[in-house]
């Protein structure tokens, strides 16, 4: 269980998880140009295009879906000519705001996606037990009321994730219709 005291200081905002999945891609854009919006002091802010080549491509992926390795297995495989694009992105990912587990991870990555279903801007929790999710949710349910914003949480207990966020010590994820 995560301390409700501890200090987030470092964020990453990840967007093109899906090369396909246009809303997280230009946010990061933007913020890469400007970031003045998402600076705040004590706290340092990371903006990413997570899978660059499937966003120039305008596809969801290029060798496999990189919201699916971030595994053990995938992350310690070594690097060879025919890696997967997206397994030797994961590894990337894992040793800029990682490693997955350790102290060192960011604190907290969110993870823009859309999607074409009908749920409205939704954020996605894959711990129940994670005091700062919890709470951060809870502040931004009540800084977007009247608007609705959904919660969905994701929760198996002998399932470990493999998502993107996961490197981080509170991963969540944000979809928008």
């Amino acid at each position: 269980m995560s301390s409700p005291c501890a200090r987030v200081r470092r964020v990453g905002l990840f967007g093109g998880t899906h090369g396909n999945e246009l809303s997280g891609v230009l946010l990061v854009r933007h913020w890469q140009q400007d970031g003045a919006e998402i600076q705040r002091a004590g706290v340092q802010v990371e903006p990413f295009l997570t899978n660059p080549r499937a966003v120039e491509r305008c596809t969801r992926y290029i060798d496999c879906d990189l919201n699916r390795v971030f595994d053990p297995e995938s992350l310690g495989r070594p690097v060879v000519e025919d890696i997967p694009y997206e397994v030797r992105r994961a590894q990337e990912i894992n040793h800029i705001f990682g490693p997955k587990g350790s102290d060192d991870a960011y604190d907290l990555i969110f993870d823009l996606h859309n999607t074409t279903s009908n749920m409205g801007g939704t954020i996605i929790l894959e711990n129940s037990r994670d005091d700062f999710t919890i709470q951060m949710v809870h502040y931004i349910k009540n800084a977007l009321a009247p608007e609705p914003c959904p919660a969905l949480l994701i929760e198996h207990p002998s399932l470990k994730y493999a998502t993107t966020r996961s490197v981080a010590k509170h991963p969540v994820g944000k979809y928008q219709t």
